[in-house]
């Protein structure tokens, strides 16, 4: 399988590193003097996260296959504004594990949580994954969720995800293809967001590292 090169394609949720680590292949770093923000803090995230959205944003509906769920754990912090982001990065990941599992890039929901090249990006992985027969199943669990304001349109969202029981599966013969948990297993997403005249936070920006030590157990 060739190995894409651009970061956000390279990032996208459970897919990426299951379809690459089946091909033999492995996910994209940062260049050594890439920071990651938040990276090394502690965990600000509590609580649970709201399903209500704090907008009036017609929000499109996304059901993900029974034999696929997307956890998220201590989503949320307290402060209402902070929440509001986190809440749509986890549809924005929802949106993007429900396309791949439909294998539509079309798919209005991405549209509707990414923006710009993000989701010029987004779509042609979507379309490439489903070009190679395959889909995902398993539990992807998403944790060490932490969150920079830059103003009252912008943030950065730094968040960690455990794929290890997480799963390609051959969508013609429904084959679930099991791979060895190790380090890589776990990814850590930085990720760059703005808030549209709906209220929508979209992710602009989307780049991935795994194995790294703030994410692995």
């Amino acid at each position: 399988m060739k190995r894409r090169t651009l970061p956000v394609a390279t990032a996208f949720a459970t897919a990426t590193a299951l379809l690459l680590t089946a091909c033999g292949g492995g996910g994209t770093t940062p260049k050594a003097n890439d920071k990651i923000a938040g990276a090394d803090r502690g965990s600000t995230a509590p609580a649970s996260p709201s399903a209500d959205a704090s907008d009036n944003a017609d929000r499109p509906d996304i059901t993900l296959p029974k034999d696929l769920s997307d956890k998220f754990e201590n989503w949320s912090t307290g402060d209402s504004a902070k929440d509001a982001v986190l809440a749509d990065v986890g549809r924005r990941v929802d949106a993007t594990n429900y396309a791949i599992a439909e294998g539509d890039a079309e798919l209005p929901a991405l549209g509707f949580y990414y923006t710009g090249t993000a989701l010029a990006d987004a779509g042609d992985w979507v379309t490439s994954i489903a070009k190679s027969g395959y889909s995902i199943t398993g539990v992807n669990r998403y944790y060490n969720a932490k969150i920079d304001l830059f103003d009252s349109t912008s943030a950065g969202v730094v968040y960690c995800e455990d794929q290890s029981k997480a799963f390609a599966k051959d969508k013609k013969s429904g084959k679930v293809i099991k791979t060895a948990v190790t380090a890589k297993s776990y990814v850590l997403y930085s990720t760059r967001l703005e808030k549209n005249k709906k209220g929508v936070w979209q992710t602009t920006k989307l780049t991935s590292q795994r194995g790294h030590k703030s994410c692995t157990p």
